[in-house]
């Protein structure tokens, strides 16, 4: 479905002087996102275009766009940095896109806490953070082009997880200012638990314009790289580490069939070792020294980021999270797809153990230690090596009945069958009144239906 050519001209005569741009070549990079990781969803994806791309630069203008939008009863899409994997910023029903990375302002630094623009990238933030001697609780590894809305919008954890919980635990984020998408837009701002009700809702329920973010004192981390002789090596001391409390940001298990999309590792991660990749704080180095090697292994690298840098070696960030994914793509792109796995508390190594044998050169593992709710939990985001469709959904199928393990599908694009498993009805309820005819990234949220829209 797309609007007519009258509706956008229309739409485009309420929003003077705000940014605008329909070039078919703009179109079509800033209508996509990184789907395709996935085949299945390239498949479904790959011909969604918006019509017009919107450049708002102030709260301002979102509630002139939003105004404009519900009049004429114009779908929005809203961009961050498009850093996605689900297609959550690809346009379903053509429209706007509404682009926030010009909403971009540091607005307080306090002690734990950033105000911002939700367009500010994440890495920007940091930088501005660590100029008062603090970090931020976590941040996703494709954070130089991610924005803090965009991670609000569609992520729940990364690098920074196993210290500070998923993004949805605790404080990591306490305020979300919201614009209502109505021919008189409205202004919430929602506090403590109520900001879930846009957590991770895809952007369907509400443009957030401003949100707050947690901070931590600075760290000096150290990049640790930890080669072992075995994959069951690797993965009970990484599980071993975080139980007994080493003081760790990021801990990392990546088993040696990945060590040859690794290119700048070339002689620190060999193809004959499997590995831990980790951010050790500088008080416990000796310490995460002496779990491994009662596990077996060896350290091999301890720097500080300036050092890592200077040798031209990736941050162990890099080495992690969905980032293995895409340095697999780099080398093999079409041949890999990959899952999202969480496994039962507590965890056991010899459920990995037994699917890397049941699997063999289907699946490469890695595993990421994080805390969820308060408590250890341990997830894998495995490289599949595609072949069908079916096939994909028979390992999902094996792995959730034979190991008890949860799967986030990355091969989906609405929130319920990717992550939630089930509706949020607080996120419906919310959008019923910031979104009350239904014209936020229509298709992504199940529990939307059109007898709820108003006319």
């Amino acid at each position: 479905m797309t609007v007519s050519v009258e509706r956008i001209a229309a739409f485009c005569a309420d929003i003077p002087g705000i940014a605008v741009q329909d070039e078919a070549r703009v179109l079509a990079v800033k209508s996509k996102d990184y789907y395709w990781y996935s085949q299945i969803l390239a498949e479904k994806l790959d011909d969604k275009l918006g019509q017009l791309l919107v450049l708002p630069t102030t709260e301002q203008e979102v509630i002139t766009v939003a105004a404009a939008a519900a009049k004429h009863r114009i779908p929005i899409t809203v961009r961050g940095g498009g850093t996605g994997n689900y297609g959550q910023c690809v346009p379903m029903e053509g429209g706007i896109i509404l682009d926030m990375t010009k909403l971009n302002r540091v607005l307080d630094i306090s002690e734990g806490r950033i105000i911002c623009e939700a367009g500010a990238r994440i890495e920007a933030l940091e930088t501005a953070a660590a100029q008062t001697g603090q970090m931020l609780t976590m941040f996703p590894s494709t954070k130089r082009l991610a924005t803090i809305g965009g991670f609000m919008s569609g992520g729940s954890g990364g690098i920074g997880s196993l210290r500070n919980g998923m993004l949805r635990d605790g404080g990591n984020v306490t305020y979300v200012r919201v614009v209502t998408v109505e021919e008189t837009p409205q202004v919430i701002e929602l506090h403590g638990l109520d900001i879930l009700k846009v957590q991770h809702a895809y952007g369907t329920n509400g443009i957030i314009t401003a949100m707050d973010y947690a901070l931590m004192p600075s760290v000096d981390w150290q990049h640790t790289i930890a080669l072992f002789d075995g994959y069951d090596a690797a993965l009970n001391c990484a599980a071993d580490a975080q139980t007994s409390g080493i003081d760790a940001y990021l801990m990392t298990a990546v088993e040696r069939r990945f060590a040859r999309f690794y290119k700048r590792l070339e002689g620190y991660f060999p193809a004959d070792r499997d590995a831990v990749f980790a951010m050790i704080a500088p008080c416990d180095v000796d310490a995460f020294a002496a779990k491994v090697a009662s596990h077996g292994g060896t350290v091999t690298v301890s720097q500080s980021l300036h050092a890592m840098e200077a040798a031209n070696l990736p941050a162990t960030w890099e080495c992690g999270w969905n980032h293995t994914t895409l340095q697999a793509l780099k080398v093999e792109r079409g041949e890999w797809t990959y899952l999202q796995v969480a496994y039962p508390r507590p965890f056991d190594p010899a459920v990995a153990l037994r699917q890397q044998e049941r699997y063999g050169e289907e699946l490469y593992f890695h595993h990421e230690m994080a805390r969820m709710d308060g408590e250890i939990q341990i997830f894998a985001l495995p490289i599949l090596r595609w072949t069908s469709k079916a096939r994909t959904y028979e390992i999902i199928a094996e792995m959730e009945r034979l190991d008890g393990c949860t799967i986030f599908d990355p091969h989906v694009i609405t929130i319920e069958d990717g992550g939630m498993k089930e509706i949020d009805t607080a996120q419906i309820e919310f959008k019923k009144r910031a979104d009350p005819h239904g014209l936020m990234n229509p298709g992504k949220t199940r529990g939307w239906t059109a007898d709820m829209a108003q006319n």
